[in-house]
């Protein structure tokens, strides 16, 4: 395509901002985001991959930038965010997703995780505010702590977390953003939203890290034992990745102003999932049966009604049907996602 095509291509759509684009959930929003905005795409690559967006790299519509935002920084020093005309059309949506995740990883970058949750969403709130932009917050279910007991954990839940404890940098990190935004939203008027997404799995998982999906697929198919954090009894919920990518983009066009839940409301057990990936492996596996380690959260259960009362949205994809793709896909790109 040609530079007068692609400006005319680029400049038709509004400006969108992306930050962790490299991650799991990030790569895929960005995904269904380049359908309809021109994409400004942001990463620092602590734990998010180049891989997750190589297909998205060539698109004239979508501009990968390698920078932390816990550092500043200002869109008119790229000269390759002209085409966007960024002066003349601002920015629409910022899409706030940059945070290491990986639970095995909270102690090593902890550093980083509360520069994330702190200087990093006040610098995209600042230019929130500069752009008169709707702000997207990715925040977690993680604020919640320690259910108060087995029902589904509704919004106005205020949480039981652990202040000083080996996941406090990001349990308490994703609390303290909240509260950043919170300010933002009074002090300046803000627009901004809050995700607090629930278990999500699908293509782009990272291996390894400590979640129970990802890690139950790759070794079924290396025919390794599937390992379970707790007993026979321990449930969670599983939600796939499209369902949570059409969340936010519902939350990003609503009039909502308070944090929502987003997260699959059917409750399997993880023996159940693991048996079932194993079926659908054709695997030798055997589950086995461990007492959490540090990094290993309370597995919480969401109430979606505010979701589906105010976005019109709740979750699509059967457990089945998600793990038939997501199992798909990490066989087909297992030597990439393994490197």
């Amino acid at each position: 395509m040609n530079t007068r095509n692609s400006t005319a291509l680029a400049t038709g759509r509004e400006n969108v901002i992306l930050t962790g684009a490299a991650g799991f959930i990030g790569a895929n929003l960005a995904e269904d985001l380049v359908k309809r905005y021109n994409v400004v795409a942001i990463d620092n690559f602590i734990t998010g991959d180049e891989k997750n967006i190589d297909n998205l790299l060539q698109l004239p519509n979508f501009e990968f930038i390698r920078h932390d935002i816990a550092e500043p920084f200002d869109l008119t020093g790229y000269p390759e965010l002209r085409k966007f005309q960024i002066d003349v059309q601002g920015i629409s949506k910022i899409f706030n997703l940059a945070c290491p995740t990986a639970p095995k990883d909270h102690a090593k970058y902890a550093m980083e995780i509360i520069g994330a949750n702190s200087v990093g969403v006040q610098n995209m709130l600042n230019m929130a505010v500069k752009y008169k932009a709707t702000f997207i917050h990715a925040s977690s279910q993680h604020i919640y702590g320690m259910p108060k007991d087995n029902n589904p954990i509704k919004e106005d839940y205020f949480g039981y977390v652990n202040s000083v404890g080996p996941r406090s940098a990001y349990d308490e990190g994703k609390r303290f953003a909240e509260s950043v935004i919170g300010c933002y939203q009074r002090q300046f008027g803000v627009d901004a939203k809050i995700a607090r997404i629930f278990t999500t799995y699908g293509p782009k998982m990272a291996l390894h890290e400590g979640r129970s999906v990802p890690d139950f697929i790759i070794n079924a198919i290396n025919n390794e034992d599937l390992i379970v954090y707790g007993d026979e009894n321990t449930q969670n919920t599983f939600c796939y990745i499209d369902d949570i990518v059409d969340g936010l983009v519902k939350l990003a066009n609503s009039n909502i102003s308070t944090p929502v839940n987003l997260g699959h409301y059917e409750k399997y057990s993880l023996k159940n999932a693991a048996e079932l990936i194993i079926k659908m492996t054709e695997s030798k596996s055997k589950i086995v049966y461990r007492n959490p380690e540090w990094y290993v959260a309370s597995y919480n259960i969401p109430d979606i009604t505010l979701a589906k009362e105010t976005l019109g949205w709740f979750p699509l994809v059967g457990l089945g049907e998600g793990l038939e793709r997501t199992i798909k896909f990490t066989k087909i790109n297992l030597r990439l996602y393994q490197s």
